[in-house]
């Protein structure tokens, strides 16, 4: 009661106003018992809010415990850092009660308060005052740091990821002689674990002369934390069998992630065996962990039965188990989960919400996710960074953009998951220069690409093939030090290759790691090329690699053979994929249809059509292309209808097929009536539909109707149209209408050699030298050439193909066929 005199006020002073202390006023209200810095003590340490340590701080005031009580101004500290105050208020505490402090108790609390922000609002505050703290504390004169000292200071570092300061700090405490301490050595194996650093913290755990159990779990957490799942296992096995201790609940929790990873049910079984033996099945963490671990095997049964038997289940229980029934494809059960969440009056968190939309995503149910949606709204949870990115995926999914374009517009906070969300949603919904844009728009924010960033964007760049914007995206990716990242630099060669710029696609793959996908981006576009041979050889050399073929693989190859008439190796390739039963994959019999067909085999092509055991619309489209190239008009037509028998449903490369069949055999009305069952079918005409229409029509004779089915068009022209009409205009010798199809083709493909020949072909055919002179000399200024016709011819002997020209030898080995 004595120290308690100097802060009460005589009849006459003035020094003390409860004004100054408003915040405060509630300390009047205290009951009187509260006056001993042993009743303050327990106020400060049981505070449920900051306004109740608001209100032990005052008590403290009043009654004279500060600044000179230094176990009140430590329990203050922590309390104000448990609710997340502001460093200065902990700060201020700390310095007037230093001049009390008698050892390093004081500094150790502040950098433990320190630790306790580290992951707050505050987290920027932490190296300023937790560090300075203990950098002030090792130039003290009156006192060192001590066991406590260093562990608070190493869990900084590990929050913060200070890897330097961590390392000094561990050199200190070895000259120190606390490298033997058991406490120490247990944060010490963290520390190493949360950068990576394994091979230091086993060394920690090696040579500590005392282990309890907290030293198992520590270096079990950093293996498990880093994905060491047979060494985390190997680890708990040895916890059971040589330490001395048995595991407990933070041991069981640390091991059955790892043994989802694997999933690995057998000993998610076992785990769950001991802790039945052990007693700790009552714990709900562990319960919410064999939850997740047997969701992630697979075992739903197990899963539900562990679940019904926790006496009692938190939101993570709940949010377990809905994830586990979503991560096997249980749709159905998870959302009934959720309902009875809700019936139970199970508090809704971001992680709910964001669990459950992806679910209703596969469920297709858009009403109830957007009434989830309209939920989180209500909780006031809309604008939380999971919910948000779910919602867009969502909308994304849906092919909503506008839906998802608001919610990203109106986050608060977004972080890279956001944008790379959005830009991936904008990329595989058609809107590739909205999704490059995003990623300008991104980096104008603060927010620095990354490796997802540039997946989602290289193949927009492919699509609407914007070399310009690709590499762009490349010199981003060097600058990001992620271009020799395999994923990445495989989208760089596609997103090349997939241009037109073959050339770049292959400097990518030559200075790039390499695997299958690497190959089959080069063989898929070199098939595409002139440069066919480049594929076959790519296949071959992928055998002597040892690298494995698959489909993509088989059907890039054997479309090079189909494209360069390459029929002896496409029968390899053939026997080839035979040996390896790849023959039965519908893909790749598609593509050896399609090869035979090209190389004029169809013999072959009908032969493995029959065998085709479920065919689809594209082994039926392939066969009728190729009789309609050969004029098998009847057989072609034969097909088109026996593929109705079958069952099989027309598509818009069935008309295609048929009616170009048409188009070559002059069946006129037969075409017609074709392209208006394509109408009654709901199959939207394409500009090759009505090229095709244009063909039959102006091929024989009816270039009245051909040119009313051009004025009637509401679709933009293109080549193949007009290509069509100019043809049919030579082949009737109508230069009027021919000029006519030739001024847009020379304007929509001003490179194209063929048309200016036609063109001047047509001139000539009607005697008009001068006009055909003139499309020639229009050739030279542009600087098209027209490459020559040739002849192949293959020399069994020398196993090598040739190429001529009007009895001259231009190309003495295009290609070995070795």
């Amino acid at each position: 009661m004595f120290h308690h005199a100097r802060f009460l006020p005589s009849a006459s002073s003035t020094l003390f106003r409860p004004q100054s202390l408003s915040f405060l006023s509630t300390a009047a209200f205290l009951p009187p018992q509260c006056s001993s810095r042993r009743d303050v003590l327990p106020i400060c340490a049981t505070s449920q809010s900051l306004s109740d340590t608001q209100k032990a701080h005052a008590l403290a005031v009043v009654h004279g415990h500060l600044p000179c009580s230094v176990s009140v101004s430590a329990a203050l500290i922590l309390s104000y850092a448990t609710h997340s105050s502001h460093p200065s208020i902990l700060k201020s505490l700390f310095t007037q009660s230093l001049s009390f402090s008698r050892s390093a108790f004081l500094h150790n609390t502040l950098i433990r308060a320190s630790t306790i922000l580290s992951t707050g609002p505050h987290s920027e505050c932490v190296v300023d005052l937790g560090l300075l703290v203990y950098n002030d504390l090792l130039r003290a004169t009156r006192f060192r740091p001590d066991d406590y000292t260093f562990p608070f200071v190493l869990k900084i570092c590990t929050d913060i990821l200070y890897v330097s300061k961590g390392l000094e700090v561990h050199g200190r405490l070895i000259k120190a002689g606390l490298d033997g301490d058991v406490f120490v050595n247990n944060t010490l194996m963290l520390f190493y674990g949360s950068f990576g650093d394994l091979w230091s913290a086993e060394k920690v755990f090696d040579e500590m002369p005392l282990r309890d159990l907290i030293s198992w779990n520590s270096l079990l957490r950093a293996f498990s934390d880093n994905d060491r799942q047979l060494q985390s296992v190997g680890l708990f096995k040895r916890i059971i069998s040589t330490s001395g201790f048995m595991p407990n609940v933070i041991s069981v929790v640390s091991v059955l992630p790892v043994c989802a990873a694997l999933e690995n049910e057998r000993f998610v079984s076992l785990i769950h065996c001991y802790v039945v033996k052990a007693g700790i099945n009552g714990a709900t963490k562990t319960g919410n962990s064999l939850i997740d671990a047997y969701g992630k095997c697979g075992n739903i049964e197990a899963m539900k039965g562990v679940f019904d038997q926790m006496v009692e289940r938190d939101e993570v229980s709940w949010n377990s188990i809905i994830a586990g029934f979503s991560y096997k494809g249980s749709n159905s059960s998870a959302l009934d989960c959720f309902r009875a969440m809700i019936t139970e009056q199970v508090k809704l968190n971001s992680v709910a919400i964001a669990t459950m939309l992806p679910t209703l995503v596969e469920l297709s149910s858009f009403n109830k996710g957007k009434e989830v949606h309209c939920f989180s709204i209500k909780m006031d949870m809309d604008s939380d960074e999971f919910v948000a990115n779910a919602l867009i995926d969502m909308y994304g999914k849906w092919g909503c953009l506008t839906e998802a374009s608001s919610v990203f517009r109106k986050m608060q906070g977004r972080n890279i998951v956001s944008w790379n969300t959005m830009i991936g949603k904008f990329a595989q919904n058609g809107h590739e220069l909205d999704a490059i844009g995003l990623i300008r728009e991104m980096q104008a924010h603060d927010e620095t690409p990354n490796s997802i960033t540039l997946m989602n964007a290289l193949p927009a760049c492919a699509r609407v093939g914007s070399v310009l914007h690709g590499k762009e995206m490349h010199g981003r990716s060097i600058r990001l030090t992620s271009a020799s990242e395999l994923f990445v630099s495989n989208a760089l060669t596609d997103m090349y290759a997939k241009c037109g710029r073959m050339d770049l696609a292959q400097t990518m793959f030559s200075i790039s790691p390499r695997d299958e996908v690497s190959y089959n981006i080069l063989i898929m576009g070199y098939s595409q090329t002139s440069k066919c041979a480049k594929s076959i050889t790519l296949f071959k050399e992928m055998e002597m690699l040892g690298l494995n073929h698959d489909t993509v693989s088989y059907m890039g190859v054997l479309s090079a053979c189909a494209n360069s008439s390459a029929i002896k190796e496409g029968k390899e390739i053939h026997a080839f994929a035979t040996r390896r039963l790849f023959h039965e994959h519908l893909f790749i019999a598609n593509s050896l249809l399609d090869m035979y067909t090209k190389c004029g085999r169809i013999d072959i092509g009908r032969m493995l059509f029959d065998r085709i055991p479920d065919k689809d619309a594209a082994s039926w489209n392939t066969m009728i292309l190729g009789f309609g190239m050969i004029g098998e008009l009847n057989k072609a037509i034969g097909l088109f209808e026996a593929m109705k028998e079958d069952g099989v449903k027309y598509d818009s490369v069935s008309y295609i097929a048929v009616l170009c069949a048409c188009s070559h055999g002059g069946l006129v009305e037969k075409g017609k009536a074709y392209f208006d069952d394509m109408l009654v079918h709901d199959i939207k005409p394409t500009e090759m539909h009505y090229a095709c229409m244009v063909d039959l029509l102006g091929r024989n004779g009816l270039m009245e109707e051909a040119l009313e089915l051009i004025n009637s068009l509401s679709i933009e022209l293109g080549a193949n149209i007009w290509g069509a009409l100019l043809g049919a205009s030579r082949v009737h010798g109508n230069v009027e209408v021919g000029c006519w199809a030739a001024e847009h083709l020379l304007e929509l493909k001003p490179e194209h050699s063929g048309y200016y020949v036609v063109l001047s072909n047509l001139y000539a055919e009607a005697g008009r030298w001068d006009e055909a002179d003139r499309v020639r000399k229009l050739m030279s200024v542009r600087r098209v050439k027209k490459n020559p016709g040739c002849s192949w011819f293959r020399s069994e002997e020398e196993d090598q193909v040739h190429g001529f020209i009007a009895g001259e030898r231009f190309d003495p080995c295009l290609w070995n066929a070795a």
